[in-house]
């Protein structure tokens, strides 16, 4: 009988919140041309929203006065590899787990390729670097298939890894994720399983610029609701600007959606007091698309509270309360990376870390300030609990979603 071999699973997301941008259209005929790649890139990204909202409503229900924040790409993405080596019921669960039901084998693959490269992007006004890095032991033999497959469709890098050492692998695991989030995530890793022979790494560094900067200038203590007549003094952000900006009357929240350089955008979803609850029961892929439609350009005074929050979390209680178990069990069948029995993913963490503040881009000039029609302009205050989502919009994929309760926590 073959013992039990470990399998890791690391993935991280960083956003550097930035900035509002101004929209560089990509040559027409790039545009316009519609591969096969592309459009399960974009079927892709309505099942990876429908997970992430479906994710949070799981951690809205036992977290409710706490800070969410994770990265359902990061989540899918990873999985979605980690689903090359699969099969059986392990890949079952992982497919209706993470809404790839239906989607042959060879579309979800190809679409996350498309993905992968349409995402990375690098300039002085936007950096996205969507990564997967495996760090694998010399005695783990695994199969070619796998290793080709990886690396041809989500451009992993693979790492030689001595698991025998465990002190030394920490600390080189460790050393490489500080490294490629420009030394924003470090210590990830706090314990690797003792019979771990590979541990798959998944991160999102994202950092872009408002194409109108907040003036630190205006940035005023205010207090920010928590609920039950308690509030915290957090530095409230101010700008008035043109945004699309809504408001739900069914479930009694305002909309406000604010771009970032390219083809990035923010969306801010304000509960009416007493309302939280009910938006996130309701999140659905329908509801955004009708928050979509329903936001409309006009002149909004923004008061926006500047924060940084880190998520962190255990997949492996995470996920058993989305029905996916086997794949971190001995009896589980990842016999596709490997031919031995008992591979297991025996470490699986997420974390992901958003800051958000007045300033642009590391060395970029700011933009100057908007012209405005002449109209009374609409406020809308960040002074209590609401949630934000990263989108891109040419795939309509969802990078970043969240809740804010507290600012000034962690």
């Amino acid at each position: 009988m073959h013992p039990t071999l470990g399998l890791g699973l690391l993935l991280v997301g960083l956003l550097v919140v930035r900035g509002l941008p101004q929209h560089k259209p990509s040559p027409s005929g790039h545009r316009d041309d519609v591969s096969k790649g592309k459009q399960a890139a974009q079927e892709l990204a309505r099942r990876n929203t429908e997970f992430g909202f479906k994710l949070f409503k799981k951690l809205a229900s036992t977290e409710s006065n706490e800070n969410i924040f994770f990265s359902p790409l990061s989540l899918s993405t990873a999985f979605s590899m980690l689903s090359l080596g699969a099969q059986d019921s392990t890949l079952e669960e992982i497919q209706r787990g993470f809404c790839f039901h239906d989607i042959p084998d060879k579309d979800l693959h190809e679409g996350f390729h498309y993905l992968i490269q349409e995402l990375n992007h690098q300039d002085q006004d936007l950096q996205v670097d969507l990564s997967n890095i495996l760090f694998m032991d010399r005695g783990l033999q695994p199969r070619q298939k796998f290793m080709t497959d990886v690396k041809s469709l989500y451009n992993a890098n693979t790492v030689p890894t001595n698991f025998r050492n465990l002190e030394a692998t920490q600390k080189q695991i460790n050393n490489y994720v500080r490294q490629k989030t420009n030394g924003k995530i470090s210590n990830l890793i706090k314990r690797i399983d003792s019979g771990t022979m590979m541990l798959l790494v998944n991160y999102i560094y994202f950092r872009a610029r408002w194409k109108h900067e907040f003036d630190p200038k205006q940035t005023r203590e205010e207090d920010f609701m928590l609920g039950q007549n308690k509030s915290v003094k957090v530095p409230m952000m101010f700008q008035g600007g043109m945004f699309k900006v809504g408001y739900d009357d069914q479930l009694s929240c305002t909309v406000l959606e604010m771009p970032y350089q390219e083809d990035f955008t923010a969306i801010f979803i304000l509960p009416d007091a007493g309302k939280v609850e009910t938006v996130e029961k309701a999140l659905l892929t329908k509801v955004m698309l009708k928050w979509k439609e329903m936001i409309t350009e006009r002149v909004v005074d923004v008061f926006m509270p500047k924060f940084t929050i880190t998520g962190t979390y255990d997949l492996k209680k995470l996920f058993s309360r989305l029905g996916i178990t086997k794949v971190f069990q001995e009896h589980g069948d990842l016999t596709r990376i490997s031919p031995h029995r008992n591979l297991k993913v025996g470490e699986a963490v997420h974390k992901a870390n958003l800051r958000l503040d007045e300033k642009g881009s590391e060395g970029a000039a700011g933009t100057g300030a908007q012209t405005l029609p002449m109209e009374k302009p609409e406020e809308v205050r960040f002074n209590r609990t609401f949630l934000m989502m990263i989108c891109q919009e040419k795939t309509s994929s969802l990078i970043f979603l969240g809740k804010i309760t507290n600012p000034a926590g962690s």
